[in-house]
């Protein structure tokens, strides 16, 4: 667990601690974060991330070690609740996004985005600051795809502290993002690193968000499925079924974890 608990309460689902709280608190506990200096890191956690915490020791110590791991879907919501946490709601990723960025615009707080394909940070930067009058962006940067060599590590975190940004938006797609965020945390000099997964796409519309009411209602995995077919299959038709067999197994006392 981190050196720096959250005030909220994590509850033990399917092996990963996922923090009981509502997006308003999220805000609120990642800004102090902030201002105190610390140095934390926020997972988004979905079904899909947490299957793969769930299944891949790696994920779950990178998620585990997170200061924060948000319900960012209604699925994991429902199971919290189920568990014992009534006022849990949903940290939805580019909820988060926006709301924080909004705190920052008001209390000064400079921004770094790190990840999306070439191009996508930099027009997200500026996509946020036209939404956000006053948003100070401190840099921007979309490291290859592929693994960096050592020197290219060095380089990108020299980028980054050279930066002084408060908080570091990583869109590097989960759990890639989530197990990034723990190798690279103690090297970086920012107080807050959040990641995002397919906000950067989202925010510059490169993909289409699905409506609020598919959201609510647990569908959203529906409509991304219907516009990513070939990519997204696996994540859904495999995984969502594997997640609901879980957290019944869990539920009924046929499994435990520590």
């Amino acid at each position: 667990m981190s050196a720096y608990p959250a005030a909220s309460p994590r509850l033990n689902l399917l092996g990963v601690h996922v923090t009981a709280f509502d997006l308003m608190t999220a805000v609120a506990e990642m800004a102090q974060a902030v201002c105190d200096n610390r140095r934390a890191y926020a997972c988004t956690c979905p079904v899909y991330t947490l299957m793969q915490g769930h299944e891949r020791s790696e994920v779950r110590a990178a998620l585990n070690s997170a200061d924060w791991v948000t319900p960012d879907g209604m699925p994991v919501v429902w199971a919290l609740r189920l568990l014992g946490a009534r006022s849990v709601g949903r940290v939805y990723g580019p909820d988060l996004m926006l709301a924080l960025t909004e705190r920052s615009a008001e209390s000064g707080y400079t921004q770094f985005y790190l990840g999306g394909a070439p191009g996508v940070a930099e027009q997200l930067a500026a996509n946020m600051q036209a939404r956000f009058p006053g948003l100070r962006v401190a840099g921007t940067l979309c490291p290859p795809f592929r693994e960096l060599t050592a020197n290219e590590e060095d380089e990108l975190v020299c980028t980054v502290n050279a930066s002084n940004a408060h908080i570091v938006w990583i869109g590097l797609g989960s759990p890639k993002q989530d197990v990034w965020m723990q190798r690279f945390r103690p090297r970086l000099n920012a107080p807050l690193l959040v990641g995002v997964g397919a906000a950067f796409d989202f925010f510059t519309g490169r993909q289409k968000q699905a409506p609020r009411w598919m959201q609510r209602s647990g569908l959203e995995w529906a409509f991304r499925l219907a516009h990513e077919p070939r990519r997204l299959w696996r994540r859904y038709l495999i995984y969502n079924p594997k997640f609901l067999w879980q957290v019944v197994l869990q539920l009924s006392g046929l499994r435990r974890y520590d």
